[in-house]
């Protein structure tokens, strides 16, 4: 067992290093290989290797704590810095439709499959007490609409047993990245899926030609008095929204408790809020043009990182401990997935939308982001603003959510 945040840290790297230039090379092989594997899978899974193999136990290391809140709203500065904010309003409605059509299909979809469930097999969604599995579902409800602070909220205010709550961590994680991975390899087969779709894709080609017009017109040859400028402003931003973060979210603990429901207690919230927010302002002075000097190549490199410590945390070998609650986890997202495609066709939204809209539930700016870039990494942005909205509606949908469940749950 390796507890040495360094040597985990080196491991990391050393894997991202691997997948990145082994994506890259020029033999068949590679070729062949990643045509099938998304890069993106292999980030989040060779890092849950070392868990499985029990090299590193996640919950000895620090290093997630540290992509989340230094590394993830530093990259989020980054990421919208450059973003065009008219170009963005022009994709149309259709981009809110798809994300908050996959809101619906949580809420929903989380009763619903209690429902399914529980007409063959009652005792898997049964219990009583803290050890009642809508409890546990409250939790995952709040992680699949907003992210970890609203599956935090969900956890005080529905009390579910330790160990139920450890099962519905890996519940929520595993479920996620399988469905991830379909979004991935989906992605090299887009403009098939758009076909079927009768998707009409010319707006987001738009915005990804003018963003690339963008970053050409500004590329330059990245300078060390560029690098520092770039960490100045991301790590800047990020520790202003950490100040203002604590304070807003005590303000609101010690006046206005009721709002713990809306995740506006959370200083993380905040966090994620206040930096996205700082980017964007930024977007509208001469700082965006620190994206010639590679501004969003070094965001996507925290936001790696990050992905490489959210695999850390999947514990693969938990599906075997409790599957019946993974059963219905997968009847979960397989509703929430139905109801996206029959939206996606009906409103003609291409699939790039449908992906976005998805993760920004399922994944929130950890994901989003992620996902968006794989289509194009000047579409990052997009991924990040849709997550902040996901934070802003995940406590109080996940609640509803939770007491449909509750009465959908066999007594």
């Amino acid at each position: 067992m390796i507890e040495n945040d360094a040597v985990i840290l080196g491991m990391l790297m050393g894997i991202l290093g691997f997948v990145f230039w082994t994506s890259h090379h020029e033999s068949r092989f590679w070729r062949s290989f990643y045509s099938v594997f998304p890069m993106l899978l292999l980030c989040y899974f060779l890092p849950s290797l070392l868990t499985l193999s029990g090299i590193v136990d996640p919950a000895n290391s620090q290093l997630y704590f540290v992509a989340t809140r230094f590394l993830l709203p530093a990259s989020l500065v980054l990421l919208t810095l450059s973003i065009d904010l008219r170009e963005i309003v022009k994709l149309g409605p259709k981009a809110i439709v798809m994300f908050l059509t996959g809101t619906i299909g949580v809420v929903l979809g989380g009763p619903m499959a209690i429902l399914i469930v529980g007409t063959f097999a009652p005792e898997w969604v049964g219990g009583s007490d803290a050890s009642a599995v809508w409890r546990g579902l409250s939790t995952v409800a709040g992680s699949w609409i907003g992210g970890g602070a609203n599956q935090v909220a969900m956890k005080e205010i529905f009390k579910p047993s330790d160990e139920l709550f450890s099962v519905m961590v890996a519940v929520d994680v595993i479920v996620a990245e399988v469905w991830m991975a379909f979004l991935l390899l989906g992605i090299g087969k887009s403009k098939w899926i758009d076909r079927m779709l009768k998707a009409d894709a010319s707006a987001v080609d738009r915005l990804t030609e003018k963003m690339e017009a963008f970053s050409r017109s500004t590329l330059r040859v990245t300078t060390t008095v560029d690098l520092f400028r770039i960490l100045a402003f991301a790590f800047g931003v990020t520790a202003i929204s950490h100040l203002l973060a604590d304070s807003i979210a005590g303000w609101v603990t010690a006046n206005a408790p009721t709002l713990d429901r809306f995740s506006l207690d959370s200083s993380f919230f905040w966090l994620i809020l206040l930096a996205t927010t700082g980017g964007v302002l930024l977007s509208f002075t001469r700082v965006r043009n620190l994206e010639g000097a590679g501004a969003s190549r070094i965001g996507s490199v925290f936001i790696y990182f990050l992905v490489a410590t959210i695999g850390l945390q999947m514990d693969i070998a938990a599906i075997f401990t409790r599957p019946e609650l993974f059963a219905v986890g997968a009847v979960w997202m397989l509703l929430h997935v139905g109801l996206l495609f029959v939206v996606a066709w009906w409103i003609r939204a291409p699939y790039f939308f449908l992906a976005v809209g998805s993760k920004a539930n399922i994944g929130g700016a950890a994901s989003a982001p992620v996902v968006a870039a794989a289509f194009h990494p000047s579409l990052a942005p997009v991924g990040v603003l849709l997550a902040v909205v996901g934070y802003a509606l995940g406590t109080y949908a996940a609640y509803l959510c939770a007491l449909m469940m509750q009465v959908a749950a066999p007594s």
